[in-house]
């Protein structure tokens, strides 16, 4: 993990003191032998449905805890897995606070009692710990299914306990969280000059699974998208697979406009480069890309499932 901050944050009452109050934590599962060994060596069933671990890890560890001494704990979670989609929450069902989403802070924090994170994804939570008691941070089952392989597809991430937070027998105070974290103004639609369009697509089952985009694999010899430095645009992307997909796109942030027409919930309206389709499901994106362009080298958007995007569901554009 790389955790980059800025003089604006900074200036605002964050707890901001590295392995005290604020603390990076990578969740993973990770598939483990008998003899500790981490093999990866995928199945037919891996490769359709991304591999997923029987063990849950954090920060490269197993059953890890760490030791609360201050009133407010502020976690930068990161979901690091192949594949599994986590619903994220406390054991004890208390609220917490998210204060920002992949590219930074929120314009105010948001209120939640769990929140869903897919591998990519990253966001930061405050949890207020004064009560003095301990909580567990797990991933909750969800989803549902048959039990067969459809039903599989449609079913959510592992049940999981993450991280114990174990307070300590005395806290230290906290301050209250600002109401404004970042200047975010409303995306519009109406700054956008052209929409492109982006269909995720499954088909075929087991060893003839095929993954695309937009009808096609990815193709190291082949441009999918040319994209003008500067000029915003709105990405239109759809899923008409039965597996949510995390799409990802590199070399820019953006602003998610609606899903299926909706507005996005209060913790997806910051910045953001990763975004979970669910299936049938249409979301738009306000998107620009100001910072690097290079006619010659191009960038990647693609599904974060890491088994899917090596199976081709992954296209590459230049700026230009």
């Amino acid at each position: 993990m790389v955790v980059i901050d800025d003089a604006e944050a900074k200036g605002l009452t964050l707890p901001e003191t590295y392995g005290i109050d604020d603390i990076p934590v990578v969740l993973q599962d990770r598939r483990f032998l008998r003899n500790g060994q981490m093999p990866y060596d995928p199945s037919m069933h891996d490769k359709m449905m991304g591999m997923t671990g029987n063990y849950p890890v954090v920060n490269g560890t197993i059953a890890p805890f760490f030791v609360v001494t201050t009133n407010l704990i502020r976690l930068r979670l990161l979901n690091g897995s192949n594949s599994s989609i986590y619903t994220l929450a406390f054991n004890d069902g208390r609220a917490f606070d998210q204060i920002a989403s992949d590219g930074g802070l929120l314009g105010g924090s948001a209120r939640i009692q769990s929140l869903r994170l897919a591998p990519g994804e990253r966001v930061e939570i405050v949890v207020d710990m004064s009560d003095g008691q301990g909580a567990v941070l797990r991933s909750v089952a969800s989803g549902g299914g048959d039990g067969g392989m459809m039903g599989g597809m449609m079913a959510g991430g592992p049940a999981f306990d993450f991280l114990e937070m174990r307070p300590s027998g005395s806290l230290g105070a906290s301050p209250a969280l600002p109401d404004q974290l970042a200047d975010l103004p409303v995306p519009s639609a109406g700054s956008a000059s052209k929409i492109r369009k982006f269909e995720l697509q499954m088909s075929g089952m087991g060893s003839f699974a095929q993954f695309r985009i937009n009808g096609q694999s990815m193709d190291m010899g082949r441009i999918n998208e040319v994209v003008e430095k500067g000029v915003a645009e709105i990405w239109e992307v759809s899923n008409s697979s039965p597996m949510a997909h995390p799409f990802h796109i590199h070399n820019t942030q953006f602003r998610i406009l609606d899903r299926n027409g909706a507005m996005p919930e209060p913790g997806e309206r910051g910045l953001k480069d990763t975004v979970l389709v669910n299936p049938q499901e249409r979301v738009h994106l306000l998107i620009r890309f100001d910072h690097y362009a290079d006619a010659d080298r191009p960038y990647m958007y693609h599904c974060h499932i890491l088994e899917h995007e090596d199976a081709g569901m992954m296209g590459q554009f230049t700026v230009v």
